[in-house]
């Protein structure tokens, strides 16, 4: 144990505080930014929900995608919003690693359902007879299996990090209970569950990455064998918004997890694009310019007005 040091019952968020200035401008964007996301994600679940034509595999790992990344912002831009307005930054002890479990949890989860979209269009473009096999009901339980893979993780990372004590100082020099950072606070030496730690962060992170590419080597096969340009152009249009979702959340994901210096001053600027601005991007990218959804919007609001 670190000697002459005291043994902290909270956390005190330096987050944006460093920047003093742009705190209230910081506000608007964030808020703003947070509104969007939560309205574009809802959207996909409300149509996917009340059109039939969308209860399919696709729109399915969609609205999924959707519902976990609204409760992955929750668990952070609600509070991050708050302490920019706010003097009062602390967060208890067991509060911290309910919001670092959730966080890593849903990421996680995040992670799977877009492997499970990866490989959903696999079926669709390499294996079209096989697809049919993607029933409503095994959606329904991938999709669990993605939550239960997320937490799962999440909570073996929680349980090693939240295993000791920690002593002041107890500033943490980000917006959020980020896992390394609180890490380091450990009344003990922490450079052992650090590495593990970081380990099982990158491994879960390259599989699943990794998966996705593997099944996009097979589709990029498949597809140059396709004669009609017609053929290739729909199959291309079919995998475009899941791969650039796919880039976004493990390039910005990548930038956060292999940092090694993930403490320094800077720290909550470079998160800022994992946590804001890739849920933010998602639905509009992913669902809200597909044209079935566009269809389905359209059939709602005339519903509505007439």
């Amino acid at each position: 144990m670190k000697k002459n040091q005291t043994i902290v019952k909270e956390f005190i968020f330096v987050g944006f505080s460093l920047y003093p200035d742009v705190q209230i401008l910081l506000f608007v964007i964030f808020f703003c930014l947070y509104l969007l996301t939560l309205m574009g994600n809802l959207t996909t679940m409300g149509l996917t929900w009340v059109d039939r034509a969308l209860h399919t595999p696709v729109y399915i790992f969609l609205s999924a995608l959707s519902f976990s990344e609204n409760c992955y912002t929750l668990s952070i831009i609600p509070r991050m919003l708050a302490d920019l307005l706010t003097m009062g930054r602390s967060i208890s002890v067991i509060g911290c690693g309910l919001q670092m479990c959730f966080f890593l949890g849903l990421g996680g989860t995040s992670c799977i359902i877009l492997t499970l979209m990866g490989y959903d269009r696999f079926l669709v473009i390499c294996h079209p007879l096989r697809h049919p096999l993607m029933t409503n009901i095994l959606c329904g339980q991938l999709v669990a299996f993605a939550w239960a893979g997320g937490f799962f993780v999440s909570l073996i990372e929680t349980a090693l990090i939240f295993r000791d004590f920690f002593c002041s100082p107890n500033l943490v020099k980000h917006f959020f209970c980020h896992m390394r950072i609180v890490l380091r606070l450990s009344c003990l030496d922490s450079n052992l569950t650090e590495f593990i730690v970081t380990l099982i962060s990158v491994s879960c992170l390259l599989s699943t990455f990794l998966l996705i590419i593997l099944t996009y080597v097979f589709i990029l096969s498949t597809i140059l064998r396709i004669l009609s340009a017609e053929g290739k152009q729909k199959a291309f249009s079919t995998c475009a918004s899941h791969l650039t979702v796919v880039i976004i959340h493990f390039g910005f994901a990548s930038i956060v997890s292999l940092n090694p210096e993930s403490s320094g001053e800077d720290d909550a600027l470079i998160s800022v694009p994992y946590t804001v601005i890739t849920a933010f991007l998602s639905p509009f990218i992913c669902s809200l310019r597909n044209k079935d959804m566009k269809n389905a919007f359209r059939k709602v609001l005339g519903k509505i007005v007439t």
